[in-house]
């Protein structure tokens, strides 16, 4: 199954870069190029990426990790670039009864904050850091 969509990032409406849905993944970057797994981290531990509210992981300097999604430790492992890529723009493909938002897609979705509305929660740049981050999570 091939399916090409394109959604918004913020700026003007002729700036959103198509992506392609190819069987379970996204397998080409969002922005062209691989996110740097440096500030994926730091994404995933801020607070305001809701990830580590959710999700635990390898990252012993953080309390108050979350249980109500799959630990991340191994991540890397479990899934390929591509199959990250596609959760984090809409994890509803693969369960639709998610409770992850898709942080990227925003087409639609009910229940959106106003400030949220027919933006996406992370940029093309930012979901790439935290997928080169999540594939170096490895057992």
């Amino acid at each position: 199954m091939v399916a090409s969509l394109a959604f918004a990032l913020p700026g003007r409406a002729d700036e959103r870069p198509p992506y392609k849905i190819v069987g379970d993944g996204i397998p080409a970057s969002l922005t062209g190029s691989p996110g740097d797994a440096a500030r994926g981290r730091a994404l995933m531990l801020a607070r305001t990426t809701t990830c580590i509210l959710c999700h635990s992981g390898p990252f012993p300097e953080t309390r108050f990790q979350g249980d109500l999604a799959p630990d991340l430790t191994g991540t890397g492992n479990r899934w390929s670039v591509s199959q990250l890529r596609l959760r984090l723009v809409d994890a509803s493909r693969f369960n639709p009864d998610t409770i992850m938002p898709s942080y990227y897609r925003n087409d639609g979705l009910v229940r959106v904050g106003r400030n949220f509305a027919g933006k996406p929660i992370l940029s093309a740049a930012e979901i790439e850091d935290i997928v080169a981050f999540l594939a170096t999570l490895r057992d």
